[in-house]
Order: structure tokens, then sequence, then C-alpha cells
């Protein structure tokens, strides 16, 4: 007996022939979206730890400046009335920044593996014009 072309096999084979694709095409799309957090993740946590440095380092970079302008202002007024005016300027600027930082947070979308979401896509359009014959 000679070996069945595709189009001589059953449709039971044929069904659990596509059935059997479809899982492994959908565990395979499921790996590529883990591995691509992943990676996305590894990034994300470097980079996340050198702003963390850089705040560190800024934040010390800050408190001089808010002593150089406390005792800048020491020169025209009372030590504490200069440590007051600054510390009022500290705090507006502190609100302002929080404000703007809301915004861009409410205005941000989650993150998404983009890669598998389009083969995905392309996978499925490909088996719609397949299936389309």
């Amino acid at each position: 007996m000679a070996p069945q072309t595709s189009d001589e096999r059953p449709v039971a084979q044929l069904v659990h022939d596509f059935s059997q694709q479809t899982s492994t095409l959908v565990r395979q799309e499921l790996r590529l979206a883990q591995l691509e957090m992943q990676e996305k993740g590894k990034k994300a946590g470097i980079g996340v730890g050198l702003f963390g440095g850089a705040g560190v380092i800024a934040f010390y970079g800050v408190g001089a400046l808010v002593a150089t302008a406390i005792l800048a202002l020491a020169t025209a007024v009372d030590g504490w009335l200069a440590a007051l005016i600054v510390a009022v300027v500290l705090f507006a600027v502190a609100g302002v920044a929080a404000l703007v930082g809301k915004k861009e947070v409410t205005a941000a979308t989650p993150p998404v593996p983009e890669q598998a979401i389009d083969s995905t896509q392309r996978d499925v359009q490909e088996i719609k014009e397949r299936s389309g014959r």
C-alpha cells in the first residue's frame, strides 16, 4: 500500500493533526511571550538599579545645593528665615513634581509582549488563509 498524501488522509486524522499543531503553536507562543517578558524584566531591573544609584548621588548633591542656598540667603536675612524660605520653595517644587508624576503614571500603558502578540496575529492570519482554500 502506497503512503497517503495529505489530500488522501481521513478527515479524523486531519482534525487530529490540526489539534496537535494548534496546541504546539499555542505552547510555543506562550513560551515566546514568557521569554520576552523575562528579558524585558531583566533590562528593567538593571535600569531601575541604575536610576536608584543616580538618585542617591543626586540626593546628596541636592542636599549640598540646599545648604548653599540657605547660607547664601542667610547673608540677607536671619538664618532661620533663610531655611524656612528654602523649605517652602522645595515643598512647592515637590508638589509640582508629584502632580506631573501622577499624570505620567496614569497615562502609561501596561507592558505587553509585543513580539509574541504580533507573531500570534500572523499565525492566526495564516491559519485563516489556509483554511479558506
